[in-house]
Parts: C-alpha cells; sequence; structure tokens
C-alpha cells in the first residue's frame, strides 16, 4: 500500500526540525570536547581531589555547553527560520485583506519537499480567496444591476399608469410589464434562498422514488410560456425511468438547466433533453442551439453570481447553476458542460 504523500512530508518537516536540533546539540558537544581536550592537554584544566571535583567540572562542562548551545543556535537559527518568517509575513498580509501575497523560495528550500508542500497550499488558498474577493466583488455590481432593472421597470411603468388620458390598450401592456417584472423579481430572491439552502445542506434527505421523466415533462410545462415566446420547439428523447433521488431538489436542477438553455438559445430553434439507461446510473443531457460559451468562462459558470454575459442582455444573476451543481453533487452525481459549433450541452449523471 502506498504512503500518502502528504504524510510523508509532514514528516519529513518534523525530521527536519529534530535534524537541526540534533546538528546543533553534536556541534556543541564536538566544540566542548575540543575545548575541554584543549584546557587539559595544556594544564589549564586538572581533574582531581585537588583540583576539581567531579560535580565542579560537571558543572562547568554545563555551563560551557550552554553558552556554546546559545552562540550556535543564535548565529543558525535566523537561516532556519527563514521559511517559517516568510509564510508567517505572507499569512499576515492575507489576514490584512492583501489576497495577493504569494510566497516563494529559492535553492536550498525550494528542493525541501515539506516547504514546497506548504508553499503550494498557501499560494492556493490566496488564489481561492483572491477568486472569492473578485466573485464577492462581481455578486454586488451583478446583484445590484439585476434587481435594479426591474424594480426601475415596474417604478416607470406604474408611474405611466396614473396618467388618467392613457389608453386601455397601453395600460393592458404596462400592466403586464409590471407583472413580469415582478416575477423575474420572485425568482431572483427565490434563486438565492435556494441556494443558501442547499450550501448548508451536507446530507441528502427526503429520497423517494419517483418518474423522472414526467418531472422532465413538468418542468417544461412550468417554463412554457418562455418557451413558446422564443418560438422554440422542445425535443424530449427519452422513454419512462423511475429514480430515487430527492424530488424536490431535483425539479430544480431540471427547471435551471432548462431555462438556462431557454434563455441563450436562438429563436425558432430546438431544446432537446435526452435521458439514457447506464449501467450504474442515469445520464441525462440538455442540450440548445445558442452562441458558443467562451472557453474562459466553461471553468466558472457553476461559481456563485457568475454571469458569462457580462454584458446583462440576459436576464438571470448566476445562481441556478451553482444550485445544479451542489444539488447534483449531494446526490453524488456529476454534471459536466460541452460548447462548441453553436451547441451546449449540460450532462448530468445520476447514480443509481
Amino acid at each position: 500500500m502506498k504512503k500518502n504523500p502528504v504524510r510523508k512530508y509532514r514528516f519529513s518537516l518534523a525530521l527536519m526540525f529534530s535534524g537541526i536540533v540534533l546538528a546543533v546539540l553534536l556541534l556543541t558537544s564536538v566544540i566542548v570536547a575540543v575545548v575541554v581536550f584543549y584546557l587539559v592537554y595544556r594544564g589549564t584544566l586538572k581533574i582531581g581531589d585537588n583540583e576539581l571535583d567531579f560535580g565542579s567540572f560537571i558543572l562547568v562542562m554545563t555551563l560551557l555547553s550552554l553558552g556554546i548551545g546559545f552562540v550556535i543556535y543564535g548565529s543558525t537559527s535566523g537561516f532556519s527560520l527563514i521559511p517559517i518568517n516568510r509564510i508567517l509575513n505572507a499569512i499576515n498580509k492575507v489576514a490584512a485583506g492583501d489576497y495577493t501575497a504569494r510566497v516563494t523560495f529559492k535553492n536550498p528550500f525550494a528542493k525541501i519537499p515539506t516547504i514546497n508542500e506548504y508553499t503550494n497550499s498557501f499560494n492556493a488558498m490566496a488564489s481561492q480567496l483572491e477568486m472569492n474577493k473578485v466573485v464577492h466583488t462581481d455578486f454586488i455590481n451583478n446583484f445590484s444591476h439585476e434587481f435594479k432593472t426591474p424594480i426601475v421597470s415596474i417604478a416607470g411603468f406604474a408611474k405611466l399608469l396614473r396618467r388618467e388620458d392613457l389608453p386601455e390598450e397601453k395600460r393592458k401592456e404596462y400592466l403586464q410589464i409590471i407583472e413580469e417584472e415582478s416575477v423575474r423579481l420572485a425568482q431572483m430572491a427565490e434563486n438565492v434562498l435556494n441556494l443558501t439552502k442547499v450550501e448548508n445542506q451536507t446530507v441528502l434527505s427526503d429520497v423517494s422514488e419517483f418518474n423522472l421523466s414526467e418531472q422532465i415533462r413538468n418542468s417544461f410545462l412550468v417554463l412554457e410560456a418562455k418557451w413558446v415566446k422564443k418560438n422554440l420547439e422542445p425535443v424530449l428523447l427519452f422513454d419512462e425511468y423511475d429514480v430515487q433521488a430527492n424530488e424536490e431538489l431535483l425539479m430544480q436542477v431540471w427547471i435551471n438547466l432548462i431555462d438556462n438553455a431557454i434563455k441563450f438559445a436562438y429563436e425558432k430553434s430546438e431544446i432537446q433533453v435526452s435521458i439514457d439507461k447506464k449501467t450504474n446510473g442515469y445520464e441525462i443531457k440538455v442540450s440548445n442551439f445558442g452562441d458558443t460559451i467562451p472557453e474562459e468562462s466553461l471553468g466558472r459558470i457553476y461559481d456563485r453570481f457568475y454571469q458569462a454575459d457580462s454584458s446583462h442582455s440576459t436576464e438571470g444573476n448566476g445562481v441556478g447553476l451553482a444550485v445544479v451543481k451542489k444539488i447534483v453533487d449531494l446526490h453524488k452525481g456529476e454534471i459536466s458542460v460541452r460548447s462548441e459549433n453553436n451547441t451546449t450541452v449540460f450532462t448530468v449523471f445520476l447514480p443509481q
């Protein structure tokens, strides 16, 4: 059985510090032995009843060893503590909010596996914190924009409705817009609440057996107004399948994926959903025909509040796919995405 490399490196760190202490002790002993031998050889130090008894000799040796040991330690500790001091300084920078702090070492420290492990771990942590800070800033900007737009729209059209000379046709149009924007606000709030709920959940509960195919068909019915508005054609390529899962949570997966496909699909195109039975589970694919997702965005689409469309030309707040990823993880499943040649396919694997 192969040893865990992390445990091996951390054990080597203990050996390294033990080796430093042992080296200082050995060096101190050698120097003391040489000094004592020299003093005895010159006749300066004599051991005997009339010159120096054994107890006094031990005391002299102890004091001499301590003095030499402190001198050696003081001379070498600065060098041996360079990695620790540098990492502590970087930690203090991160604690103060500077997430750009990184730790690098040159030889001879760069050749020590333990130092490399601590360096890589710290730099990975700092990079993640820096990314979280960027995501947090993006969230404030994006979420403020997404919430402000419908609120301003509702306020504006409500103000127009107060005009007494407003034609009845316009009045109905403005009321419909206010209704749509209100629903949009409610969906944003619901997505954030759903994300908070699933992020705080570590164990999958309320598992039951239900018809997966029927659930996906119901998801299309829930979103009917959206795909009809864009003249999209749902193409459902599956038979009847039953799964054991959390029905409520899994419904959010299909609604978010299908809603996302509708949002970015070309008008008068198709939205395809297929289910393939595998030996150890089910593979569900949701695909649409629309603009290809940029390569640099594919790795971040599951991040909270991240939007590949930075222009905000499409509705959404970058929460839906984060919810999907968390729910799939709770089911011990996998999700992946492929986007090329104006076709985007999300693949969800649910273990049986």
